[in-house]
C-alpha cells in the first residue's frame, strides 16, 4: 500500500484525494492545510487534517507528498523545501520557469535523497509527453497546440482581481479553421490571436464601470492583449447556474512528412476532453505517484519530469496483465 499526503485542500486537491479512492493499493495518511485545520472538512472518512506547519513530523510515514499548491507563489518555494523530506509531486505549469523550478528542486532533492516530479498534469505532463514522442517520431515537421474550450484558472482570477469585478469564468476556445489548419498537413505559421479567442464572464459589482472593466481586461498584458476577447457580462445566479463547473481539455497536434521525396503526409493528434480540469489532473498526480514511489525504492533521487517515468511505473496492473492485455 503506498501512503500518500496532500498538502493544501483546493480544487486540485479534492480530485486528487478522489482518485487515491480510485486506487485500491494507495491510501491517503494526512492532509496539511494552511487554515484552520477544523475548518477544513475533507471527503475520506477517519483521514486527519493538519497544520502546514506539522507536515516534517509524518516524514516517516508517508510515501509520496503531493502538493496541490498554485504555480505563481506557492510550489516555486514549497516544492524545495518539501523534496528535504519526502519524495514529492507538483503541477508547476508556469513553462518558462521550469528549468529554473528543476534546478531548485533537483538540489534540494539530492541533498537528503529524496525523489520529486514536477510539472505533472495534462500540460505540462501528457501533452507534453506528446509532444516529444510526435517529434521524434516525424522530426521534419510542426507541433501545434491547442486548449479548450475549458475554464482557465489564472485567467479567471486575473480577472477577478479588477475593481469592481466579484466574479469571473475565462474560457480559452481554439479556433476551428486554425485547427482544421494543422490537421491539413500544410504547417501553416498561425499566431498567438489565429490559434485562440477568450471569452470572460463578468459579474460586476452594482455601480461598477462595465466599459472600464471591459478594457482592462481586453488591454492586459500576458493574458488578454495578444487575443480576441469577448466580454460579457451576466448575474451572480447565472454564474452559478450555468458556469460553475470547470471543463476543459485540448489537442496536440504533429504535422509532419516521410518518404525520401518527403511526399507523405502522417499527423499525429491526442486529445483530450475533460469534465473537471482538477479531477484529471488528480488523477495523473496519483497515478504519477505510484511510478514515483515505485523509483524511489529503486535508489532513485533527485528531480524527474513526465520524461523520465517508464510507463509500466504508472500503471497498477502486472506486467504479465499489461504485456496480455495492452501491448
Amino acid at each position: 500500500m503506498i501512503k500518500i499526503g496532500i498538502v493544501g485542500y483546493g480544487n486540485l486537491a479534492k480530485g486528487a484525494e478522489c482518485a487515491i479512492a480510485q486506487n485500491p493499493d494507495m491510501a491517503l495518511v494526512a492532509v496539511f492545510t494552511r487554515r484552520s485545520p477544523e475548518t477544513v472538512k475533507i471527503a475520506t472518512e477517519d483521514v486527519p487534517v493538519y497544520p502546514l506547519s506539522k507536515a516534517a513530523d509524518f516524514a516517516d510515514r508517508i510515501d509520496v507528498m503531493l502538493l496541490c499548491g498554485g504555480s505563481a507563489t506557492d510550489l516555486p518555494e514549497m516544492t524545495p523545501e518539501f523534496a528535504k523530506h519526502f519524495h514529492v509531486i507538483d503541477s508547476y505549469d508556469n513553462h518558462v520557469r521550469i528549468p529554473a523550478h528543476f534546478a531548485r528542486v533537483d538540489t534540494s532533492a539530492k541533498e537528503t535523497g529524496h525523489l520529486a516530479l514536477i510539472s505533472a498534469g495534462w500540460d505540462p505532463g501528457l501533452f507534453s509527453l506528446n509532444r516529444l514522442y510526435a517529434s521524434a517520431i516525424l522530426p521534419e515537421g510542426k507541433d501545434y497546440t491547442f486548449w479548450g474550450k475549458g475554464v482557465s484558472q489564472g485567467h479567471s482570477d486575473a480577472v477577478r482581481r479588477i475593481d469592481g469585478v466579484l466574479d469571473a469564468r475565462q474560457y480559452t476556445i481554439p479556433v476551428e479553421e486554425a485547427m482544421e489548419q494543422a490537421r491539413s498537413g500544410s504547417n501553416p505559421e498561425l499566431t498567438t490571436r489565429q490559434k485562440h479567442t477568450r471569452l470572460c464572464y463578468v459579474v460586476a459589482e452594482d455601480g461598477a464601470d462595465k466599459t472600464e472593466i471591459e478594457k482592462q481586461i481586453k488591454t492586459m498584458p500576458g493574458y488578454f492583449a495578444d487575443y480576441d476577447t469577448t466580454v460579457e457580462f451576466i448575474t451572480a445566479e447565472q454564474m452559478q447556474q450555468e458556469h460553475a463547473g470547470l471543463p476543459h481539455g485540448g489537442s496536440v497536434i504533429r504535422s509532419g512528412v516521410t518518404g525520401w521525396s518527403r511526399e507523405h503526409r502522417q499527423i499525429i493528434e491526442y486529445k483530450l476532453s475533460l469534465d473537471s480540469n482538477p479531477e484529471f489532473t488528480g488523477s495523473a498526480l496519483v497515478a504519477c505517484a505510484r511510478a514515483i514511489f515505485r523509483m524511489a525504492s529503486r535508489g532513485e533521487t533527485g528531480c524527474r519530469t513526465i520524461f523520465d517515468l517508464a510507463p509500466a511505473d504508472l500503471s497498477a496492473y502486472t506486467q504479465d496483465y499489461i504485456l496480455e492485455h495492452m501491448l
